[in-house]
């Protein structure tokens, strides 16, 4: 900026009354000027650039001063030539260069065409107008640094300074006339025009990139930097040149005496340009010609460059757009599976513990019934062994507390409220036996005492009504597709038959029965299988919902988890229900629940093989459940009474009944415990049935029953119960080790019935002789050959082979 204000100086118009008065001082001082440049301006003689102090460029814009102006421009000139000699050397090599017209004549053409030519060689050799950068002076000065001083006192003059030039003579006489820069400017500001603007730019963009070869140092004298002012007045354009550039050399204060020998004019150097011939402009052509035609070759390569890509663009936009139809719709449908997934599993999560809740609080009702049950049937068998013992043990007890401290007055009303109920029930049990024509076969003990009474059965419906109804409630505020398994099934099988790839890695065949689960254990929630009107599961609307899910397909895909989808659900849900109630439900003395219960666990052995896996761990559970249930019973309710034979001998006392009832209801849970042969192993239950139930109780009752054809009955009941694959792959004579007690009580049996024959009647004699070959049949029937041979060769029987034959 503050270079521009330096080039961009301002041109100074003076009033006419600042003309009139320079006119006559210009015209003396134009008078002496020509006189000198007719003697001391030599055309022929080019001044060296090398002594020139500074290079100083003086032109005028072609139409940017007219000839008042011009006059103005002389008379200041004529000012610094007395002031300074040395100026007036530069002006007039100026003039002389150019064959200076005379005023008022008009240049030709020719004189227009060599301006211009001095003009365009002066802007290519890179000529410049100096400023002085200190105040003072009036041109640049710019140190060479090729300069070999290495003073350091001319440091500053080796940098470039911008500063406002000094005032001109002419400045200096419109301030003391009292003329301000305002008028000036006005006269000026109509006066510029084209020319002068661009010629004004390119001497600003030479003062900006001044070539450092083309400043030269000063002397190291005293160095007197003049600006030389020039003035650019409106001029036609023919006239624009008649002040030509100028170098204006500058010495010292010895060699300014000399001025007007040492200023010569610039001449055009004679070999500035080429000549131009027909072969350098052929060549010239034929050069042009061939780089275009490589720029034509290289634009053709490009072009076809840019067309294969847009061709392969364009195919593989119709292969994406082809290819990528499926995938749009694949995505779309995934993402609005995605999202019914997530309301799905959120309602879920609410809906889950509510039926959590209905399930436990149902499970509740049954086991409390069935524990009622259990209950009364040990406070029987408690009361009627107190009543039947109490004949001897009258004088121990005190008279009135009972053995726990209780007031005995109000035990023994509940005991007889007990008995009145218990008699009363077995009274409508034997009428109802009876009705049926039972009545003959029947022994007590063997039926189950389950009969419950009006307002038990009434609390029982009303709760299990309650929970039906809270069960209803679940889903009430739920749309149906979020609840239905029909509905939830058909979003699953689009997704399986549209997509079956990401069906098959988002592995939904794994999460569907656990997706399943809470709405199939909410149909589940009074499903029973110990009732007789209890359905089966197979039956219910979901099972036959999700019995062919997955078999659309004519070839069913290996592997697939969905084949699975059922057994699993059964696993996972059957299984646990199965579980609670085996262990908190079933009663192990019920013929009833028990022939139900195995009869629904033999069914899943047989239809799931998911359900034989010794790795399940719901299978594990279910069997283990059921041990613990039978352990418990056998620990807990078995109970046989021990009475001496002169009280059994009265078959319609009390004791004997009650001997008789727990005798055959040992043996029928010694039946309904071998009924789970071939589900759980044969280890257990012989362990279970022989072992803890056999001789440890029934055994007993035999040696206290009565000899003779009582306790064959009695023993045909208990071989009955054995499962005679227990028996079949049997080697050699001996039956498995836990029945040799109840086979050397069979050998016991028939000896004592042969004594008993000595001495009786022939007819008893027979009678004991049948006795004892039925006893020889029973321990064939067990395998107990070596017993049965003994038997018969201790008692002459000879068809012994018959008999074994014949089990």
């Amino acid at each position: 900026k503050e270079t521009e204000e330096v080039f961009k100086v301002k041109k100074s118009s003076y009033s006419k009354k600042i003309v009139k008065q320079l006119k006559k001082e210009y015209k003396e001082d134009l008078e002496k000027s020509k006189v000198r440049t007719e003697v001391n301006s030599p055309t022929d003689v080019e001044p060296p650039l090398e002594k020139t102090g500074q290079i100083k460029d003086i032109g005028q814009e072609d139409g940017t001063a007219n000839s008042e102006h011009g006059e103005e421009e002389m008379e200041v000139e004529s000012e610094k030539e007395e002031e300074k000699p040395k100026a007036g050397g530069a002006f007039s090599s100026a003039l002389s260069s150019l064959n200076v017209l005379r005023p008022g004549e008009i240049p030709d053409a020719a004189f227009i065409h060599a301006a211009r030519k001095k003009r365009q060689m002066a802007r290519e050799l890179g000529d410049f107008t100096p400023v002085d950068s200190e105040p003072g002076k009036g041109r640049l000065v710019r140190e060479d640094e090729n300069d070999a001083s290495d003073d350091e006192d001319d440091d500053e003059k080796r940098r470039i300074v911008f500063t406002v030039k000094e005032k001109s003579q002419r400045q200096k006489i419109a301030e003391e006339i009292g003329i301000e820069g305002s008028d000036d400017e006005a006269l000026v500001a109509g006066e510029q025009d084209e020319e002068l603007s661009r010629w004004e730019q390119e001497q600003i963009r030479k003062g900006i990139n001044i070539p450092q070869a083309c400043v030269q140092p000063s002397q190291p004298a005293e160095v007197n930097n003049l600006y030389y002012q020039n003035t650019y007045q409106t001029l036609s354009y023919g006239s624009s040149y008649g002040i030509p550039y100028t170098y204006a050399a500058y010495g010292s204060s010895e060699t300014k005496s000399q001025k007007t020998d040492n200023t010569v004019p610039f001449k055009t150097p004679s070999n500035e340009m080429t000549p131009v011939t027909i072969d350098l402009v052929k060549k010239q052509l034929k050069d042009r010609l061939d780089s275009m035609k490589e720029l034509h070759k290289a634009n053709r390569q490009q072009y076809e460059k840019h067309q294969q890509s847009r061709e392969d663009s364009t195919k593989a936009i119709e292969r994406l757009e082809g290819s990528s139809g499926g995938i749009g719709e694949q995505y779309k449908f995934l993402q609005e599976m995605r999202g019914y997934v997530q309301d799905l599993l959120e309602c879920f999560s609410e809906k889950v513990p509510l039926i959590n809740e209905l399930e436990s609080a149902m499970h509740q009702l049954y086991k409390q019934r069935a524990s009622r049950l259990v209950q009364r049937r040990q406070d029987d068998i408690k009361d009627e062994s107190s009543e039947f013992s109490s004949h001897s043990n009258k004088a121990l007890m005190a008279p009135n507390l009972e053995s726990f401290g209780r007031d005995r007055v109000i035990y023994q009303e509940q005991v007889k409220r007990r008995t009145a109920e218990r008699e009363a029930r077995r009274a409508r049990r034997r009428q109802a036996r009876e009705q049926t024509g039972k009545m003959a076969d029947h022994l007590e003990g063997l039926s189950s005492d389950d009969e419950e009474t009006s307002t038990d059965i009434t609390n029982f419906n009303m709760e299990r009504d309650r929970i039906l109804k809270e069960s209803s409630k679940v889903f009430e505020d739920v749309l149906e597709s979020f609840y239905s398994i029909d509905c939830i099934k058909s979003q699953f099988e689009a997704w399986r038959s549209k997509y079956f790839a990401s069906y098959k890695d988002a592995y939904i065949g794994l999460c569907l029965p656990k997706l399943f689960n809470p709405l199939i254990r909410l149909q589940l929630l009074i499903w029973t299988p110990l009732e007789g009107k209890c359905r089966d599961f197979e039956t219910m609307l979901w099972f036959e919902s999700l019995l062919f899910y997955g078999c659309e397909e004519q070839e069913q895909v290996k592997d697939d988890a969905d084949i699975s989808l059922l057994p699993t659900i059964v696993e996972r849900v059957v299984l646990p229900k199965l579980t609670v109630i085996s262990e908190n439900i079933w009663d192990p003395f019920s013929t009833t629940q028990t022939s139900r219960m195995v009869a629904i666990v033999q069914k899943l052995v047989d239809g799931y093989p998911s359900v034989v896996n010794a790795e399940n761990k719901n299978t594990q559970m279910l069997l283990k459940a059921l041990l613990l249930r039978m352990r418990r019973t056998l620990d807990d309710d078995v109970f046989m009474p021990l009475y001496p034979k002169n009280i059994l001998e009265n078959k319609n006392s009390g004791p004997y009944l009650f001997f008789q009832r727990q005798f055959w209801s040992s043996v029928k849970l010694l039946g309904n415990f071998l009924q789970w042969y071939g589900i759980l192993s044969n280890k257990t239950l012989q362990e279970l049935s022989i072992d803890g139930l056999l001789n440890r109780y029934i055994l007993m009752a035999f040696q206290n029953s009565e000899y003779g054809e009582d306790s064959i009955k009695k023993a045909q009941s208990v071989i009955a119960c054995f499962p005679k694959q227990w028996f079949t792959n049997l080697k050699g004579d001996k039956t498995i080790s836990q029945l040799e007690n109840f086979c050397r009580y069979l050998v016991h049996l028939a000896d004592t019935i042969y004594r008993n024959s000595i001495g009786c009647s022939d007819v008893e004699k027979r009678n004991a002789r049948e006795q004892i070959k039925q006893i020889i049949k029973l321990l064939a029937s067990i395998r107990a050959l070596d017993h049965a041979v003994t038997v018969a060769n201790d008692h002459n029987v000879k068809e012994l082979k018959i008999l074994i034959e014949g089990k």
